[in-house]
């Protein structure tokens, strides 16, 4: 139960981010990133320290292939983050729930292209039924969601390099201190920017607006912890299931608190792609009962 405590809190803060990201306002999501990513490094830094994990961190910075694959994830998350702040800070949280709910999709269609899967009929007709959703909001809706599919792909490409390059060589705290370190030098050249042009908001607008902003790292590094004790303890069906609790709160959010525009062309998308989750939310249950099943057939001899 503590496994689904800590995945449901992960996506539970995840799905209510838009909400705290528009209340950054007038902070804009070049500055926020920035003050994220060197907010997150401070926090890393201060956990690595307290739980003695510094050792931890040299023998993985002594590797060059696990430096340069971390790396590759710094570029990938900070695209989706990004993405992400700029869909909350400018009126378009749908697109940003629609591309969490496609995240599944493109990561159970990269299986095939990166780690040779084969993919399941009910898989290959959730991924049919997502593209067929694209296609309706890009005919029907009269635009490519370009950020949309920007999430779910930075997102599905960052959990194949953590899974494949990464994995258990490499624990949550150091991998995040390792991405965040390797996007220091561009937060950094993101406020100069900001600061030679707009200026920068912190300090600027009163404490609480001040102190909502020197969250961010907690903001960003809490559920990113919380989702990597879930998956150390709970199956990846249960996480694959739990998923789904950000995009519905992001859409909850989009659709009923913000009022962004839903017109029939995007009920039609989203609701394929619905679809195409619960299909493959099937799928996964079952493939889950049925090794349940062939464990309790066949059980390993105990010595």
């Amino acid at each position: 139960m503590a496994g689904v405590g800590y995945g449901f809190g992960a996506y539970l803060l995840w799905g209510v981010l838009p909400l705290y990201f528009v209340v950054l306002a007038p902070t804009g999501p070049w500055e926020t990133l920035a003050w994220r990513v060197l907010l997150s490094l401070a926090l890393c830094a201060l956990l690595l320290t307290v739980t003695r994990g510094w050792g931890r961190l040299r023998a993985i910075a002594r590797s060059p292939r696990l430096l340069a694959w971390s790396a590759v994830a710094g570029v990938l998350i900070y695209a989706n983050w990004q993405g992400f702040l700029f869909a909350a800070q400018t009126g378009h949280v749908l697109q940003a729930s629609l591309g969490y709910f496609i995240n599944p999709i493109a990561t159970v269609l990269l299986a095939v292209l990166a780690l040779q899967e084969r993919l399941r009929p009910l898989q290959w007709a959730a991924v049919g039924i997502a593209a067929v959703a694209v296609v309706v909001i890009v005919v029907f809706y009269g635009s490519i969601p370009w950020l949309s599919l920007l999430l779910a792909g930075t997102f599905a490409l960052y959990g194949l390099v953590k899974k494949k390059h990464l994995g258990h060589a490499v624990d949550p705290v150091s991998g995040l201190t390792l991405e965040t370190a390797w996007l220091t030098p561009i937060a950094c050249v993101q406020l100069l920017i900001v600061g030679s042009t707009t200026g920068l908001t912190l300090g600027h607008h009163g404490a609480v607006h001040t102190m909502l902003l020197l969250l961010a790292g907690v903001a960003t590094t809490v559920p990113l912890l919380l989702f990597a004790a879930a998956s150390r303890r709970v199956s990846l069906t249960t996480v694959g299931l739990l998923q789904f609790t950000a995009p519905i709160l992001q859409f909850l959010t989009g659709a009923f608190l913000l009022h962004e525009e839903m017109p029939i062309e995007r009920w039609i998308g989203f609701a394929l792609v619905w679809l195409a989750c619960f299909v493959l939310v099937v799928d996964m249950v079952r493939q889950s009962r049925e090794r349940a099943t062939r464990r309790r057939a066949h059980p390993v001899p105990t010595v």
